[in-house]
């Protein structure tokens, strides 16, 4: 039998093209006519709002490397230039697909009593309103820019929407010239307008358009147009070579608006004139150039998706329950010594968490507080627990990662208000970013110094915790206390390191871990017993954890994977991955927990932790693996991943050549996230439930 090379480009998915994939699983939520309408809305926006990050950082790599001429080949046996025509064919598909849904949903929601009214709709006494509108309250504050005769042309700022607008020029020969007039950012998209059928809204762009003559009076309004850029964002910082990381990245951030533009969405009636100055000006191939026939820069309709009075076009709230692990507890400090707590977000609440940061914070017994922060809400609670634990004279020591994109100007601003606080703050480490999640609460207890640990999956962000599924633990245990208090010594005080009993740390050992546990369950897997390896996690992009599990699935082990975005593993080819499987769910919650576990000859082993099976995980970041003992969280856990692996309602299958079908069976309808809540909510009310109580008859009822 010939060995199978599976190092083979064939054996993997380009890691771009699969993340569309996955953008278009979110589309096809956006496209289902089984969603409330404004929930549709929420996914068409999320659409748009996931591809301005993939061109800004994805697809500006790609450009950057094609313009160097580099042509070296990804895993999967493309070059960056084939790449980049890949993904504008399938983002174009992509695109079209996502216009004539957004059409769909503002024509059915006008029926429902919630109007977006096109400017060939108004009335003239809407028109009248806008115009008056636009004189006394638009108009001051617009600013038209000669983008043709200025040298160095003027800034547009990526993101922005800009009506660009053609002026005729009087002269003995006619002639015209464009300007282009940004759309302020702090303003709503929609204008609400007195009419009838309910609420009706005008979109601002399309009130900037249609009275623009009032910016220009005396001269010709011969054509308008809406664009919109988006820039490289992808700015490298290196913290390895001294300097004010704070600084620094203060600097990166405001250099991204001068980065050079990798798209030009453009809507599709514009002026042709317009059409043609603004990619050669722009400096763009036809490849970057996107005709939009609707609605362009999507991302409004969240403004649409939140908007309040509508609660019937909606999906129902399900409001976070108590976490199970605490019913009963009189509090948190007893109950986390008494055992491991395990906390399910959204389904269950989030507020212990902040909760025992806020008694820490106020609490004599507390000594210190250390914490990492990668991303957080703008006024976070957990921020405000810091602060008043510093100042109520605690040690507090927080790392706060400078380089989370896209937050770099919120977490610059909160290291800033910690310093002040009297925290001791820490701006990362030099060449790594921090991505684990991890709090330590010291407290001195009856003469004896106790550690309570807290580890998650997930940001301690109380916002996205309503919105992101993930699992963090409290616990009180010795050893993964010390572990826990070893990492901050590593990240605080350059501590060599040390040999961990519990924790497993990236970039040091984590992914010879993960290549031991898989080696394991190889060698314990038998014809009569085959192993297992569950795993749930975002992305797996890693070649050699790809090539780890197809070992694994050679040697007779079933893989099931629950991967919600990027996957460059092919399940179900002969020979290689036969006994994997690959499915991923997009559903009213972001699926964000990375659960791992092994079935190890019947003695199951459960973990967690902040990194997915990417090599940026695994090579250049600091993260956490951390293992779960309790049996009794880890049947829960097994129950919760037997879950996922059940739905067949969102659920879809990843198949050999990268694309995916809905799961379907012939059992009852399983949604996971919906048994998941709906499991949270019975158990939260058994807890409430009064206990019964049997009455023994001492005589004969009549």
């Amino acid at each position: 039998m010939d060995t199978i090379d599976l190092r083979a480009p064939e054996l993997y998915i380009n890691r771009e093209l699969s993340w569309l994939e996955f953008n278009d699983r979110v589309l096809q939520e956006g496209l289902s006519e089984e969603l409330p309408l404004l929930e549709r809305a929420k996914f068409l926006s999320i659409v748009s709002s996931n591809l301005d990050e993939f061109f800004m950082i994805r697809v500006a790599g790609l450009m950057q490397q094609r313009a160097a001429g580099l042509r070296r080949k990804d895993r999967s046996g493309f070059t960056a230039g084939q790449q980049v025509e890949q993904i504008s064919k399938r983002v174009r598909r992509m695109v079209a697909e996502q216009t004539g849904g957004i059409s769909q949903v503002l024509g059915q929601l006008r029926q429902r009593g919630l109007s977006v009214l096109e400017e060939r709709d108004w009335t003239s006494e809407q028109r009248q309103f806008l115009r008056e509108h636009f004189s006394k309250e638009i108009l001051p504050v617009l600013t038209p820019l000669a983008v043709q005769e200025l040298d160095p042309a003027p800034l547009l700022l990526g993101l922005q929407l800009n009506v660009a607008v053609v002026l005729g020029i009087k002269r003995a020969e006619p002639s015209c010239r464009i300007v282009v007039v940004p759309q302020p950012g702090q303003w709503s998209r929609f204008l609400s307008v007195a009419g009838e059928g309910g609420v009706n809204l005008v979109r601002l762009e399309s009130v900037i358009a249609t009275n623009i003559d009032l910016l220009f009076p005396g001269e010709e309004i011969q054509g308008t147009g809406f664009f919109r850029l988006t820039r490289d964002a992808d700015v490298t910082v290196h913290d390895d070579e001294g300097g004010d990381l704070l600084h620094a990245m203060e600097d990166a951030v405001l250099a991204r608006r001068r980065r050079a533009a990798v798209r030009l969405e453009i809507s599709a009636d514009a002026d042709p004139r317009i059409k043609r100055w603004l990619p050669g000006w722009l400096g763009l191939s036809n490849e970057a150039v996107y005709e939009i026939g609707g609605m362009l820069d999507a991302t409004a309709l969240m403004e649409l998706a939140g908007r309040r009075g509508f609660d019937g076009l909606k999906v129902p709230e399900w409001p976070p329950q108590a976490p199970q692990d605490l019913f009963g507890a009189e509090e948190l400090w007893s109950a986390i010594r008494d055992h491991d707590v395990l906390l399910f977000h959204p389904y269950e609440s989030f507020d212990p968490v902040v909760q025992l940061l806020k008694e820490a914070a106020e609490d004599p017994g507390v000594l210190a507080i250390k914490q990492v922060l990668y991303r957080t809400s703008g006024e976070s609670p957990i921020i405000w627990a810091l602060e008043r634990a510093a100042k109520n004279g605690k040690q507090v020591a927080v790392l706060v990662e400078l380089r989370a994109r896209f937050d770099e100007t919120r977490n610059v601003a909160w290291a800033r208000r910690l310093e002040d606080a009297g925290c001791h703050v820490i701006y990362g480490i030099a060449g790594f970013k921090t991505h684990a999640k991890a709090l330590l609460i010291v407290r001195r207890e009856g003469g004896r110094i106790r550690r309570y640990v807290h580890l998650s999956t997930g940001n301690y962000n109380d916002r996205t915790a309503r919105l992101y599924s993930d699992i963090g633990m409290f616990s009180a245990d010795r050893d993964l206390a010390a572990d826990v208090a070893a990492f901050f010594n590593l990240l605080t005080g350059a501590s060599e390191v040390v040999g961990w009993s519990h924790l497993t740390i990236a970039p040091i050992e984590l992914r010879q871990r993960f290549l031991d546990l898989i080696d394991r369950e190889i060698q314990a897997s038998t014809p009569d017993q085959p192993g297992l390896i569950m795993a749930k996690v975002n992305s797996l992009q890693d070649a050699g954890i790809c090539r780890a599990l197809y070992r694994a699935s050679q040697a007779g082990v079933k893989v099931l994977l629950n991967v919600r975005g990027i996957c460059c593993l092919r399940p179900g080819v002969k020979g290689v991955s036969e006994t994997i499987e690959v499915r991923s769910i997009v559903d009213r919650f972001l699926e964000h927990a990375r659960i791992f576990s092994f079935r190890n000859g019947g003695h199951e082993e459960m973990y967690l932790g902040s990194a997915d099976w990417m090599t940026r995980n695994l090579d250049k970041r600091l993260e956490i693996l951390f293992p779960v003992k309790s049996a009794v969280l880890i049947r829960r856990l097994t129950g919760i991943l037997e879950t996922y692996f059940a739905d067949n309602v969102k659920a879809r299958r990843l198949l050999p050549d990268g694309t995916y079908e809905r799961v379907r069976g012939k059992d009852a309808p399983v949604r996971a996230q919906e048994k998941l809540y709906l499991d949270t909510v019975e158990a939260a009310r058994a807890a409430k439930a009064p206990a019964m109580r049997f009455r023994p008859l001492t005589r004969p009822e009549e």
